[in-house]
């Protein structure tokens, strides 16, 4: 393969890859050796930061490294910090104590802490500056100038998700150098920053071609795509590359419990919701009981990522007794097409698929 055997190469001269796929950077299920097979095959892999230790940040990276020579992203949140609200919390806490009781569990501790996800700062800025990676990428917005800049000074390409195209002008005005187009069908959280309206999220189809009008920079399409189809048609659709990840869930390197992969095995076309009440921002789940009787979307949760706090006790109880019935089982709307395959080989497969349809349809 060659980058004149693609419609767009524009990624592929920005990010130094040899194919236009870039892994998700699912945070938790996402490591090095899922990031280090798809940069050796190729691609561009994504270690997920927000959930991570800098020294875990570090070690991660190094590891990646040395497995592959490739270029890197690491993937921070934007996220602006929400201070504590005791009657919120107290009610949600009030809302779940029926589980509770049902699973014979003492009532959470009101002082626990939140699950950790970290908003990007200045400890992570000179984590990036210390560790250069070639990508760097952000959920939820762009840090805030003064971070962003000492960011671009590495030399780093900046990349970002936008659900609108308000938010993909926003972030070309910026200084994006490439825009995610992530459409309503994407599993896991929506990197929605400028509204926080889950209802009007729009979906990749329609997402795509109206951003690459938009926008001057590449697009990397996103939700859905789990195959050579979905690839090809975010190509004609104006998009430079894809971002894939559920198909990657499916991969031996992905850090998945068994609960979450038979889930995804199981998985149907209508059976994943757009929900709250796992961290409190609309991520796409696989439905299970907590999504169903606690949401889809509810107003009791409280706000990211506080809502994960009191659900997590209930969490290790279900899922201890082999139950997911109160786990975030991220999964995008395409996962029945997905195959288990290693990460390496899906990326090959997929690109020689979607290249050998560009020719036959050329």
């Amino acid at each position: 393969m060659s980058k004149s055997d693609w419609p767009d190469s524009r990624i592929l001269d920005l990010l130094g890859i040899e194919l236009p796929i870039v892994q998700a950077p699912m945070a938790g299920p996402a490591g090095s050796a899922l990031a280090a097979a798809v940069t050796g095959a190729g691609g561009l892999g994504s270690l997920p930061c927000a959930m991570l230790s800098p020294e875990q940040i570090r070690a991660e990276t190094e590891a990646i490294r040395k497995a592959a020579s490739g270029p890197l992203n690491l993937n921070f949140f934007c996220h602006a910090a929400t201070p504590e609200d005791p009657v919120r919390e107290a009610g949600w806490r009030d809302r779940l104590a029926g589980y509770y009781a049902e699973l014979a569990l003492e009532p959470p501790d009101t002082g626990a802490a939140a699950t950790s996800r970290t908003p990007f700062d200045d400890a992570a800025c000179r984590l990036v500056e210390a560790l250069r990676p070639e990508v760097v990428s952000f959920h939820f917005g762009l840090p805030e100038p003064r971070l962003l800049e000492r960011v671009k000074s590495t030399g780093a390409k900046v990349l970002s998700s936008a659900t609108t195209v308000a938010e993909a002008r926003w972030l070309e005005s910026r200084g994006c150098d490439a825009i995610i187009a992530q459409g309503a069908e994407a599993g896991g959280h929506r990197g929605m920053f400028l509204d926080d309206e889950p209802a009007t999220q729009v979906g990749t189809f329609a997402l795509v071609p109206q951003v690459a009008d938009a926008v001057r920079v590449p697009v990397i399409a996103a939700g859905g795509i789990a195959d050579a189809r979905g690839i090809v048609a975010a190509l004609a659709l104006g998009a430079s590359a894809v971002q894939i990840g559920t198909a990657y869930l499916f991969c031996p390197e992905a850090r998945v419990s068994e609960l979450h992969r038979k889930a995804l095995a199981d998985a149907r076309d209508d059976g994943t919701a757009l929900t709250n009440v796992f961290t409190g921002r609309p991520a796409r789940s696989i439905v299970n009981r907590a999504v169903r009787e606690l949401g889809p979307i509810s107003a009791q949760a409280p706000a990211f990522p506080q809502a994960g706090t009191a659900l997590a006790p209930l969490r290790a109880k279900a899922e201890a007794a082999g139950s997911a019935d109160f786990t975030p089982l991220w999964s995008g709307q395409a996962a029945a097409l997905c195959r288990v395959r290693g990460a390496a080989e899906l990326t090959r497969e997929l690109a020689a698929d979607a290249l050998r349809r560009l020719r036959i349809s050329a």
